[in-house]
C-alpha cells in the first residue's frame, strides 16, 4: 500500500521559535518515516509584506538548514524551496481566478494583517490561492495545520471540489492532520497568543537558534502568576500550563510527572529546570545546524529536493492546464 502524501511548509521571515519546532518540526521527522512528506520553505508566501532581499535569502537558507538540523532526512522527505518549483506561481494564478472574493475578504489571517494598515498588497488579499496550489499541486492527503490555518485549508478543499465539478476529477481533496498535545506553544509573555517569531517583544517567544544563557533568562522572565503551585489547568492558569506543556515536550516527561515533582516547590526551581531543559533540547540542533551552514551542502539538498517536487509539480499542472483549454506544447 503507497504512503499517504504530507505537504507542509513554514515561511522564512523571523527566526523559528521553540513552537514551531513542538508544533509542527517534532511532528515532521517523525511522520517523514511512516508518510510520503513533502516540506517547503514558502518563501513565495513570504513576500506577501515587504522583505529585504539579502535578509530573505539568509531566512530561506536557516529555515532549510533548521529542517535538516532538526532531524528531518532529505533523503528520505523532499525538501524544497517553494520559489524554484514554478508550477506553485503558475497554479497559483488560475487558482485566483477559481476564488471569490467574498471567500478571500472573509479570512480572519487577511483581517488581521492588514488591520491598522493604510495599504495592502493585493498577494497579502490572494495568499490562501496560493496556499491552496501548494496543496494541490501534489495529490497531498493530509495537511498538518494549526488552528489559524484550518480556514485556509477548508477553502483549498472548496476550490478543489470546484475545479472537479467545473473540469472533471483531478484534484485529490486534502485532510487536515492535527498533532497531538503539545502542538500549540503559546507566548511568554502573554499565553492568549500563539508564540510568534513575528513579535516585536523578542522575550516573548524563544528562538530555536537562541543563545543558552538568553534562553535562561528568556524563561525566568516569563509570566506566571500570584500562586505557586505547579499545576495544569489551562482554564485558571494559563501561564503556568504553557510553560509545563513546554517542559513535558523539551523533557519527554508528563504533565502528571512535572506536577509531582514540583510539588510544593513553588516557580523558582521549576522554571530553573525547565530553562536546562529547553537548552538541553535545542543545544543539538543548534550543533547541527552549524554544520550544515559550513558544510556547504544546503545547495546540493535543495537542488535535490528542487528536482523531486518538480516532476510532481509539472505533472498535475500539464493535467490542470490540459483540462482547462490550454495548448499543452
Amino acid at each position: 500500500m503507497s504512503k499517504l502524501r504530507v505537504l507542509s511548509g513554514m515561511q522564512p521571515s523571523g527566526q523559528l521559535t521553540l513552537g514551531n519546532y513542538i508544533g509542527a518540526l517534532k511532528n515532521y521527522v517523525k511522520l517523514q518515516h511512516t508518510h510520503d512528506c513533502y516540506f517547503m520553505v514558502v518563501d513565495l508566501h513570504a513576500v506577501t509584506v515587504p522583505q529585504e532581499p539579502e535578509k530573505l535569502k539568509d531566512q530561506s537558507e536557516a529555515v532549510t538548514a533548521l529542517y535538516l538540523a532538526a532531524g528531518i532526512d532529505p533523503n528520505v522527505a523532499t525538501v524544497f524551496l517553494q520559489s524554484t518549483v514554478s508550477a506553485h506561481a503558475e497554479l497559483g494564478w488560475l487558482m485566483t481566478t477559481l476564488t471569490y472574493m467574498g471567500e478571500l475578504e472573509r479570512m480572519t489571517q487577511f483581517k488581521d494583517k492588514a488591520a491598522g494598515k493604510e495599504s495592502v498588497g493585493a498577494g497579502l488579499f490572494t495568499y490562501p490561492s496560493l496556499m491552496a496550489a501548494d496543496i494541490l499541486l501534489y495529490d497531498t492527503a493530509l495537511v498538518p495545520v494549526g488552528d489559524d490555518q484550518t480556514q485556509h485549508l477548508e477553502l483549498t478543499r472548496d476550490l478543489a471540489h470546484r475545479f472537479n465539478q467545473r473540469y472533471g476529477d483531478t484534484f485529490a481533496i486534502p485532510k487536515g492532520y492535527f498533532p497531538e498535545v503539545g502542538a500549540r506553544i503559546m507566548s511568554l509573555d502573554d499565553a492568549s497568543k500563539k508564540m510568534s517569531k513575528s513579535s516585536p517583544n523578542a522575550g516573548s517567544y524563544i528562538a530555536m537558534l537562541d543563545a543558552p544563557d538568553v534562553i535562561r533568562k528568556k524563561i525566568s522572565r516569563a509570566v506566571t502568576d500570584s500562586g505557586r503551585e505547579v499545576k495544569f489547568d489551562p482554564q485558571n492558569k494559563p501561564e503556568v500550563s504553557n510553560l509545563i506543556s513546554i517542559y513535558a515536550q523539551c523533557a519527554d516527561k508528563t504533565i502528571a510527572e512535572i506536577e509531582a515533582q514540583y510539588e510544593g516547590q513553588g516557580y523558582g526551581p521549576f522554571k530553573k529546570d525547565l530553562a536546562e531543559a529547553v537548552v538541553a533540547a535545542l543545544e543539538p540542533i543548534q550543533q547541527r545546524y552549524a554544520e550544515i551552514r559550513s558544510s556547504g551542502e544546503l545547495y546540493d539538498i535543495l537542488r535535490q529536493g528542487k528536482e523531486r517536487a518538480e516532476a510532481q509539480a509539472e505533472q498535475m499542472l500539464k493535467r490542470v492546464k490540459e483540462k482547462m483549454g490550454y495548448v499543452v506544447l
